[in-house]
């Protein structure tokens, strides 16, 4: 007999949960999901509606006993559409019943690692598809404040810091590629030292920091790149609707179990302004 899905998760994973194996893990193996805020859509919810204050209400200097001037803020709001994000793999059947409980580990972190790169690329890139299919990402945010400069000392990173400040911002983190990483590792904070410009987050040991504000790497950035973050400003959006299943007859004849995860995200950038992208001169 045909083993169905509910069968095949069932007896393949007893455990199967896809906030403990998918979306927790999702969150802690993400860079994009660890440098910015992450917001939940409640299910049957399309979008996302994160709320932007384009001016401020006013306040005055008031007498005891005078009318107080009204005044209202004026709002915006920055709508997220997540899209579906699966990831798919198959494992023998041997592996499904002789490695129990070890086989939820091993699928469960296997689906999370390519669900992770897939998000961290579309999150620091450029959508390559429809925009109804992946969202867009910080390469094709308008109005993003840009720096240039070289990567021979911190004056480049103390203008980027300088400039979310002047939008009412504080960087968060910053997030590179691996090889502009070990430049910056390089560089010494003076001629003839052997002490690196870079510090060390008390922590985390293996993770620099610029300026006293941690420093992440992942592939995913374009090389030669430096965003400058605000996590107050930046969204990433997980719909709560994740699923995790597992069906075998689509591998009948080879005797292998197909293991699918699925969920959905999407990015918010309400204040474009506040996040820097320093480069390379």
């Amino acid at each position: 007999m045909t083993m169905k899905t509910a069968q095949a998760v069932e007896a393949f994973m007893p455990d199967a949960n896809a906030e403990t194996l998918i979306i927790q893990p999702l969150e802690a193996e993400s860079v994009a999901t660890q440098v910015t805020t992450l917001a939940r859509q409640a299910d049957h919810t399309h979008d996302y509606r994160i709320p932007v204050v384009t001016a401020d209400p006013t306040a005055a200097w008031t007498a005891e006993g005078e009318e107080i001037t009204t005044s209202t803020a004026s709002l915006a709001e920055e709508i997220v559409t997540p899209r579906k994000l699966a990831g798919l793999t198959v494992v023998t059947r041997e592996l499904a019943e002789d490695t129990s409980p070890g086989a939820q580990e091993v699928v469960g972190q296997g689906l999370v690692r390519d669900i992770a790169r897939k998000l961290d690329a579309a999150f620091f890139g450029s959508n390559t598809k429809a925009k109804d299919v992946q969202p867009r990402g910080l390469e094709d945010v308008e109005g993003v404040t840009t720096v240039t400069g070289a990567f021979t000392n911190t004056d480049v990173f103390s203008e980027a810091l300088s400039k979310a400040e002047a939008h009412g911002a504080t960087i968060t983190a910053w997030v590179t590629d691996p090889d502009t990483a070990l430049t910056l590792a390089k560089v010494k904070k003076q001629t003839g030292s052997n002490e690196p410009l870079l510090g060390l987050d008390a922590t985390a040991p293996t993770r620099r920091t610029i300026l006293g504000v941690p420093m992440f790497v992942t592939p995913a950035v374009t090389k030669g790149t430096v965003w400058a973050i605000p996590r107050d400003r930046v969204y990433t959006v997980i719909h709560s609707e994740a699923q995790l299943t597992a069906d075998e007859s689509v591998y009948f004849t080879s005797d292998r179990i197909a293991v699918r995860a699925t969920t959905r995200v999407g990015f918010g950038f309400p204040h474009a302004a506040a996040i820097i992208k320093v480069t390379a001169a």
